[in-house]
């Protein structure tokens, strides 16, 4: 329907506007069904959408735009959106009415440094995934050597082993969250170095892209579990806001990945991403630290 960039840019930003909204309150959602002590596995698994986008959805919107140009694509996809919605209402079950919270009282997390840090944290976090990510094919190409043809197979099989780190996280983050993101973005860390290291050979190319994706899409639900239970009173408020810090990581990860190859050419991509992945390590730590102490002389 665009006849312009305008319409096009107006299309495009009211879906963001939505997403953050969308993610929030699907993640609550999940959380209240599951109970607290599965609220983790509950939300890895609506995350587990994101790990089957990144495996399925470009191939398959790629055939799509393919077979019905790109207008139709986008037909397709918002007669799928439509349908999701008609199949949600009918079909999601209803839950009991809580004692109502009004925006204001859910606003003082914001007031919470406790909160605030998870929120930042989350801001590395993604930070690091997409200093490296954002540069990934271009890292394949150009360190390892694998042929533009083969490049969309190698980001498949990122996607693919993706899924094991979606349950994994999902698996981990209910018992210790702070402890949880910290080893991952440790891994995130190897797996990003080892990427460079072993990349002449197609078993340690391999072998390190599987570390490096485990890692990565297993941070999606850890993150957004670990601000949610950081704000039990404020659950969607706080996911909303997680999904927002994620996006700002997002952006600030492909600046400093776009820096970092100017000035030091691409196979420093990934040097990047994994120094900034082992601060978000520390940091985790440091917060889990801080919160254990200002809980041992608050108790309760």
């Amino acid at each position: 329907m665009a006849t312009n960039v305008w319409i096009l840019a107006v299309a495009r930003i009211v879906p963001a506007l939505a997403l953050p909204v969308f993610w929030g309150t699907a993640s609550e959602t999940a959380a209240q069904l599951a109970g607290p002590t599965r609220a983790g596995r509950a939300v890895s698994t609506v995350y587990l959408g994101i790990s089957a986008a990144m495996l399925f959805g470009i191939p398959l919107g790629t055939i799509a735009g393919d077979t019905l140009g790109w207008r139709g694509a986008f037909w397709a996809l918002a007669i799928l959106s439509a349908l999701v919605a008609a199949l949600l209402q009918v079909y999601m079950p209803k839950m009991a009415a809580g004692q109502r919270v009004g925006l204001m009282q859910q606003a003082r997390i914001l007031r919470d440094p406790a909160f605030v840090a998870n929120v930042l944290l989350s801001v590395t976090v993604f930070t690091a995934m997409f200093a490296g990510y954002t540069y990934l094919a271009e890292l394949l190409e150009t360190v390892a050597g694998v042929p533009a043809a083969q490049v969309g197979w190698w980001l498949m099989g990122f996607g693919a082993v993706g899924l094991l780190g979606n349950w994994l996280g999902g698996q981990w983050v209910d018992r210790r969250p702070l402890a949880t993101t910290a080893v991952f973005c440790a891994l995130l860390a190897v797996g990003m170095l080892a990427t460079v290291l072993l990349a002449t050979t197609h078993v340690g190319l391999a072998v390190a892209l599987g570390v490096w994706g485990i890692a990565n899409t297993a941070l999606y639900p850890v993150c957004q579990i670990r601000v949610m239970k950081a704000a039990p009173q404020a659950q969607a408020l706080a996911g909303t806001l997680n999904v927002s810090a994620a996006n700002g990581g997002i952006a600030l990860g492909a600046v400093l990945g776009g820096a970092t190859i100017t000035g030091w050419g691409t196979q420093s991509v990934a040097v990047m991403g994994a120094a900034v992945a082992v601060l978000a390590a520390v940091a985790a730590a440091i917060i889990g630290r801080w919160l254990h102490g200002r809980q041992a002389r608050h108790p309760g």
